[in-house]
């Protein structure tokens, strides 16, 4: 490997393209994930010179009030001369802030891996950037460049001299392009920390000035991923049912790679993955091979020592229930999916991977068999519970409460999933709302119960005339649980209960009133965590090919002023949920991905104050109710009637 780096190592594919145009195309949308994704962008490059072994630390600074950042590091230096392929004579540094594709990673010999491939990082960064300044150490000299908005405002110059080597990047992110342009400080010291991990002996410092408190932290951990591994696990308080870390390595030509796994008391499977360095959140072939490794090596060892009980069958999930790991896969050339680099698409990664984790795991299991058998004994109680108990147990708990005296509501339309802790029933104003919502939503988890009018004033009626109540009835029907003084809660159907009314005053009233039945009648549901109130849009506010969802007029308002000189804006008010499209209502409230959902949820010391409100508000006397609304005034604003 050539340790030169010089201009020759640039490779420029085609111009700059216009990114401010389409900049979800290159970073994935404008909202948070994106802002952040400009500093992964300057820090992937920093650490690319880490990972080849010319740097070995990083500083990084969030600057006061959290709307700007810098990166530095102590590598080669960013090459200043003359691309010799550029025919209007640029620098080199130039060259790779304000060219789409250009970069020192297309050609082997300036990196062996690296996490920047495309080329497009640091003249995406810079194009999104209202301002980007840019400074070299190299040949004893300090270089400085600054752009604006993707253009340079002049050449490179020297600005004095400097020891040593590195490169620092200060950017401020545009906030024309961005929805908000504040930096989340514990999100990139988190971001910090894992790098640290991944690269053993690396040192990163940040320091954070956003709050006014000038705070600074050093990461650098030896442990490698190992390290990590164990750290997850008490972060998540899960604990571990080996003694040791199970850990497997390779370096070769093929790539470089660390895995480091073991088995938790827990049931669910986690595996953190990174190829070079980049976290891939949406996993790949790289994790496909680790479930590989993993089933076959078990499966193997379990098959050699005949130690599969009679009758049971031994599935892949028995055997991955419980797993935790980590992989760190370092390639030359991976192929991601999208430049936001989230998965992992080369099928040769698969291979690599399971070739490298199946016989090193074998070999452990079979030098490790009291710690083996802990794991086998663990698979085979995970196969048992399967077959034995865990459709049979869902399917009891989500049909026997009521089957034995009641038919489910004939207008719920129920979910095809009996596992609770995946279920949710939405309650929908309307049967307008209710045919978009049933249509909309997703039939396997999802379950709806449309609801007709206002429903019962549960604080002013007595039980007798609840519990008579035919609305009220069908939501007690569905949930399963009972109410009042008997309800059980292992016999919920649903692990959330989500309450979706027409965002306007009709739609808060009767969340009001069904929030006041389930305070009185359903509290144990709301102790549990488990109620919630959707928050649909009011507003659609289309900006050229643009859309933007408001929740009142106040989002509404600001995404006018934002807008509105960019162009022509459509705005369209939801009379209520019926009005959508049900793949609107599923994309913007249903979806779990999407749509924002607050947690009805009473603190200890809001307790007193709680019941106090709903008794004055909701109960007989009219007086309070007075009081309230005179005093309350000067707060209500415009009322939206």
């Amino acid at each position: 490997m050539s340790q030169d780096y010089t201009a020759s190592d640039i490779t420029i594919l085609e111009g700059l393209e216009p990114v401010r145009k389409r900049p979800g195309m290159y970073i994935g949308g404008v909202g948070p994930a994106g802002l952040h994704h400009l500093v992964w962008e300057v820090l992937d490059n920093a650490v690319d010179e880490a990972i080849n072994g010319h740097a070995s630390s990083i500083y990084v600074q969030l600057d006061a009030g959290g709307k700007s950042i810098s990166v530095e590091d102590n590598g080669r230096g960013i090459p200043i001369e003359p691309h010799p392929k550029d025919r209007l004579g640029r620098s080199t540094l130039e060259v790779i802030f304000t060219e789409l594709h250009a970069g020192g990673k297309f050609e082997q010999g300036a990196y062996r891996t690296a996490g920047g491939l495309h080329g497009v990082g640091a003249s995406v960064v810079n194009a999104l950037s209202e301002s980007l300044c840019v400074r070299v150490k190299r040949d004893g000299n300090l270089y400085e460049q600054r752009f604006e908005r993707g253009r340079a405002l002049g050449k490179i110059d020297v600005v004095g001299e400097a020891r040593g080597t590195g490169t620092f990047v200060h950017f401020v992110p545009d906030a024309d392009i961005f929805e908000s342009v504040d930096f989340d400080a514990d999100l990139i010291r988190q971001r910090l920390e894992v790098k640290t991990y991944l690269h053993q002996g690396l040192r990163i410092v940040f320091r954070d000035d956003s709050s006014g408190q000038r705070r600074s932290d050093e990461f650098r951990h030896e442990g490698g991923i190992s390290e990590y591994l164990s750290d997850l696990l008490n972060a998540r308080n899960r604990r571990a049912i080996l003694s040791e870390v199970i850990e497997a390595e390779k370096d070769d030509d093929d790539g470089r790679l660390n895995v480091a796994l073991t088995w938790t008391e827990s049931t669910d499977t986690l595996i953190h993955s990174f190829v070079n360095g980049i976290p891939t959140q949406d996993g790949g072939t790289h994790e496909a091979g680790l479930r590989d490794a993993v089933n076959k090596a078990v499966r193997e060892y379990i098959d050699v020592h005949d130690l599969c009980p009679r009758g049971v069958n031994i599935g892949s999930d028995d055997i991955r229930e419980g797993l935790t790991a980590v992989i760190n896969l370092f390639i030359r050339e991976p192929q991601f999916q999208g430049q936001t680099k989230d998965k992992l698409n080369n099928t040769e990664a698969r291979n690599f991977v399971s070739g490298t984790l199946r016989p090193a795991l074998e070999q452990w299991l079979h030098t490790n068999q009291t710690q083996a058998q802990t794991i086998v004994t663990r698979v085979i109680q995970a196969a048992k519970a399967r077959q034995a108990s865990r459709s049979a147990a869902a399917a009891v708990r989500r049909k026997t409460p009521v089957s034995h005296r009641l038919n489910l509501p004939g207008k719920l339309a129920d979910c095809s999933s009996t596992d609770p802790t995946e279920s949710e029933l939405f309650l929908v104003e309307g049967d307008s709302a209710g045919g978009s919502a049933k249509q909309g939503r997703d039939r396997q988890t999802q379950a709806i119960l449309p609801l007709r009018g206002k429903v019962l004033n549960a604080e002013q009626a007595p039980e007798k005339k609840v519990r008579a109540n035919q609305e009220l009835c069908d939501i007690v029907k569905a949930l399963g649980c009972g109410m009042g003084q008997e309800i059980d809660l292992n016999r919920l159907r649903y692990g959330k209960v989500v309450l979706l009314m027409d965002a306007d005053s009709d739609g808060h009233h009767i969340a009001t009133l069904l929030l006041t039945f389930f305070y009185r009648y359903l509290r144990p549901l709301i102790d549990a965590g488990v109620v919630f109130i959707a928050q649909p849009p009011l507003y659609r506010v289309d900006v050229g090919k643009q859309t933007y969802w408001a929740a009142d007029d106040a989002q509404k308002n600001q995404l006018v002023e934002k807008f509105s000189s960019k162009g022509k804006v459509e705005i369209q008010r939801f009379k209520g949920l019926g009005e959508m499209m049900p793949a609107t209502l599923y994309k913007t409230t249903l979806d779990p991905l999407h749509r924002r959902l607050l947690q009805v949820k009473i603190d200890d010391e809001e307790r007193l104050m709680t019941e106090t409100v709903i008794t004055e508000l909701m109960g007989k006397d009219p007086q309070a109710r007075f009081h309230f609304v005179v005093n309350s005034a000067d707060q209500a604003g415009a009322l939206d009637i």
